[in-house]
């Protein structure tokens, strides 16, 4: 190691001070050391013209969560001597500048696998390179490096999470404790005429009258992190016996599961010290559950995600996506918005796009169930539609595990058994029979009587009055008959796999043409064969 006069620490993700090895190495041997941070207006500039409030790329209860985690790392950091230097504008341009102005001889952040920073921080690594700065850009917003998972796997991504660890065992790291603290940050030196800000408030970022039905549930940064994880580990029992996909995805009041995936996706909480805090209470419990189902498990399913989704070009995208099956989906903007903006008709559908919207989150067999009723199961929207809203209104979207979700509820990858579809009726009532989720969130309903909640289009006029809900006037009447819609999925997705299986997976343009056609056809004939039985009748 190098003695370095002045470090360049440059967060992005990875907000926190416990097990940060970037920041660990800036400290060691400098005189000075630089935390920064750059607000990106491609990722924070509000969007009117979108249809929830934010910006182009993300929703206002990301921005939130984003912002309050910048304020508690600048608060930790001043405990240590130091703070947070924020900039506002293009991060490469504001990264080099400073790496000049203050005479940077070692530029220090966190690795990662996202096609947007990969960009960047070439075009960085590449300055410091050439400006004989030195670089240290460790792994540690995963468990392990995805390209080692690769090249463990012949150069390939693993296409089964369960190969992670028959690839590469456990991680090295885990043989010693992690670094959770940090005594002291050497001070920083001389800013010069960089012009610094303080952490910004959504109304600083131009977002005027944000409107709130409820407070927001998650509130960002490392302390509140390391608070839900204690709290969530207190009880070792419910981890050593954690098993997904057990969980109750209408559960509100006291959701049933950790909830950790905001801090785990801005690296307010190390992955990595959560993996370690799983394993040693599973040494306490003979018979604790284990991969794919377990706690720690889960940690290893975003790994998977992560190492399919750096290893595969255009991974966010149907075509040219060697392991995404090429199907026809309807372009039905009508649709889509029907969907998003909860008025589907099916109150179970609609009741988790409400929270969805309200939270910023919702339970992984919520997710399960709406994505699968607009792609596969029901609406036949394309996936990298659902996708987007999806990236918008989550929390903790996340790159590669919301591509990597949804090409798998979508029967596009990973997953290939069509037939099983999530009912929009009968799922949400297995573990809601009353229908308390959705009178929380779709209040038009909470005088439906518990017989129709799932169905209000099947109740009798006079019990609709009786409800002060009159379908078709006070809530929508159902977009589509799940029953139809469903056959009709599952008649185009076959056809669809029948073609990729022809082609091997090539299929062209024209093919894809040539298979819409002879659906719709297929479809005609089918209905001209009902009205013909009708009249036969």
């Amino acid at each position: 190691m190098t003695t370095a006069s002045s470090s360049l620490m440059w967060f992005r993700k990875g907000l926190r001070i416990h097990d940060n090895p970037a920041l660990e190495y800036a400290a060691k041997n400098s005189s000075n050391v630089y935390p920064v941070f750059v607000i990106d207006p491609h990722y924070m500039k509000p969007d009117p013209g979108a249809f929830s409030p934010g910006s182009r790329l993300a929703g206002v209860n990301r921005i939130r969560f984003l912002l309050e985690s910048l304020v508690d790392l600048d608060s930790s950091l001043k405990k240590l001597g130091s703070r947070l230097l924020v900039f506002h504008g293009e991060p490469g341009d504001e990264l080099i500048r400073c790496l000049k102005e203050w005479n940077i001889k070692r530029l220090c952040f966190e690795y990662d696998t996202d096609p947007y920073y990969q960009a960047l921080d070439a075009r960085v690594k590449n300055y410091a390179s050439e400006n004989g700065i030195e670089i240290f850009s460790p792994v540690s917003h995963t468990l392990f490096n995805p390209a080692h998972i690769i090249e463990k796997n012949g150069g390939n991504p693993p296409m089964n999470c369960q190969l992670i660890l028959k690839l590469v065992g456990e991680p090295q790291w885990l043989s010693s404790p992690l670094s959770t603290t940090l005594d002291t940050i050497p001070p920083i030196g001389d800013v010069g005429n960089c012009h610094i800000i303080e952490v910004p408030t959504l109304k600083q970022l131009g977002y005027e009258n944000i409107q709130e039905e409820e407070p927001p549930i998650f509130r960002g940064g490392e302390t509140e992190a390391l608070r839900r994880l204690r709290e969530s580990t207190s009880d070792k029992e419910w981890v050593a016996k954690f098993e997904k996909p057990k969980g109750d995805p209408s559960a509100f009041l006291k959701p049933a599961t950790t909830m950790l995936s905001p801090y785990l996706k801005f690296g307010c909480l190390s992955s990595r010290y959560f993996y370690q805090c799983c394993k040693e209470i599973e040494k306490e419990f003979k018979n604790h559950t284990d991969p794919p189902v377990s706690l720690r498990a889960q940690l290893l399913w975003r790994e998977f995600f992560y190492a399919v989704g750096f290893g595969t070009p255009n991974f966010d995208h149907m075509r040219g996506n060697a392991i995404c099956r090429q199907i026809p989906w309807n372009d039905d903007d009508e649709l889509l918005a029907a969907w998003r903006d909860a008025q589907t008709g099916f109150p179970w559908i609609d009741a988790i796009m409400v929270q969805l919207r309200k939270w910023g989150w919702i339970h992984h067999l919520a997710r399960h169930s709406v994505a699968c009723f607009l792609t596969r199961g029901d609406l036949f929207v394309h996936w990298e539609k659902g996708r987007d809203v999806f990236e918008r209104l989550l929390v903790d979207s996340d790159w590669a595990i919301n591509n990597g979700n949804w090409l798998w509820l979508s029967c596009s990858s990973f997953f290939y058994q069509f037939h099983r579809i999530y009912s929009p009726i009968t799922f949400g009532k297995k573990y809601d029979p009353s229908g308390a989720y959705i009178r929380h969130f779709l209040p038009v309903l909470k005088d439906m009587p518990k017989e129709y909640i799932y169905e209000p289009w099947t109740a009798p006029l006079s019990i609709q009055t009786k409800a002060n809900c009159i379908i078709g006037k006070d809530y929508p009447k159902p977009i589509i008959s799940h029953d139809v819609a469903s056959k009709e999925c599952k008649r185009k997705i076959g056809a669809a796999y029948e073609l990729n299986k022809k082609t091997n997976g090539m299929v062209s343009d024209e093919d894809m043409q040539n298979l819409r056609r002879k659906l719709v056809e297929d479809q005609s004939e089918g209905t001209d064969s009902k009205r013909l039985k009708q009249k036969l009748i």
